[in-house]
């Protein structure tokens, strides 16, 4: 018999122990939510992305109010893991915190032990052999050798994780050492796309998507040789297309026209009177 919302014992009263009781009873099979219940770890997986892009969104906004909605938001996702994790026997959420609290223990004998560190860089330094440290201790236990790469997840977006790659190569020396030979690289990619485009016959689309994959990556590269994160520049690149195009159709109006009814050499015109009128950045 499932029991009356008046028989559900008392919620805490504020806290975390509080969120934590709250989807106790979402989850719960006597009264819970429907929703809530038919979730399991992929389902909620993309929401927990979701949400950790909505935290950067704020921050980028500089929109302060938004963002203490926005962590909660994120907090519920790793309270709603660790509930689910608990359900299966497996870990919970005073788990999830007391794991985070040793770990930056560990990474931070400076502050919590003995050791010293000079600045800022030495303690990144410091903090990069200590992960290695654990990469290499956990692939000892999975049975085999370590890599520089270990530990870069594969859930990251695409760019951002090529940036990550690139740098775990270089830190074992595998890297070009100057900008220019990032150019020639880049300048190299675009001409092996050419030449499949340019090879007779319908052009594989696999081989097509594996250079422009080339390309991509050797960009990003660029990018982290200047140190630009290519995630935030490509963002930035699509808020600033998303303003003009939308001055285009803008001026468009203003003639009694719609982007159907125009052409390309019109909509280049306006593109160029939108980029003399909103300047050349993205917050313009």
């Amino acid at each position: 018999m499932t029991r009356s919302r008046s028989d559900q014992p008392a919620l805490p009263a504020q806290g975390i122990e509080r969120l934590c009781a709250i989807m106790a009873r979402l989850r719960s099979p006597e009264g819970g939510c429907p929703w809530d219940l038919e979730q399991n770890f992929r389902t909620i997986a993309p929401y927990t992305i979701e949400e950790a892009y909505e935290v950067a969104d704020a921050i980028e906004r500089n929109d302060l109010p938004a963002l203490k909605d926005e962590l909660g938001d994120l907090l519920l996702q790793v309270v709603f893991h660790a509930r689910m994790a608990e359900e299966a026997g497996a870990f919970r959420f005073d788990d999830v915190v007391a794991a985070i609290s040793d770990k930056m223990l560990r990474r931070h004998p400076h502050v919590f032990g003995d050791a010293n560190v000079a600045d800022a860089k030495a303690q990144t330094q410091a903090w990069e052999a200590q992960k290695a440290s654990e990469r290499a201790a956990n692939a000892a236990a999975a049975g085999r050798h370590p890599s520089a790469l270990d530990g870069v997840s594969t859930a990251y977006p695409a760019l951002m994780r090529a940036v990550k790659l690139q740098k775990r190569a270089a830190r074992v020396g595998f890297d070009w050492p100057e900008v220019a030979q990032v150019f020639d690289k880049i300048e190299e990619e675009i001409i092996e796309i050419k030449d499949e485009l340019a090879g007779g016959g319908e052009p594989s689309a696999a081989r097509v998507a594996d250079e422009i994959g080339d390309l991509l990556f050797a960009c990003a590269n660029l990018s982290r040789h200047l140190k630009i994160d290519p995630e935030d520049a490509l963002r930035q690149g699509n808020i600033k297309f998303e303003k003009r195009f939308r001055q285009v159709e803008a001026l468009l109006a203003e003639r009694g026209r719609s982007a159907e009814d125009s052409n390309l050499e019109e909509m280049e015109e306006l593109w160029q009177q939108a980029k003399r009128q909103l300047g050349s950045t993205a917050s313009a």
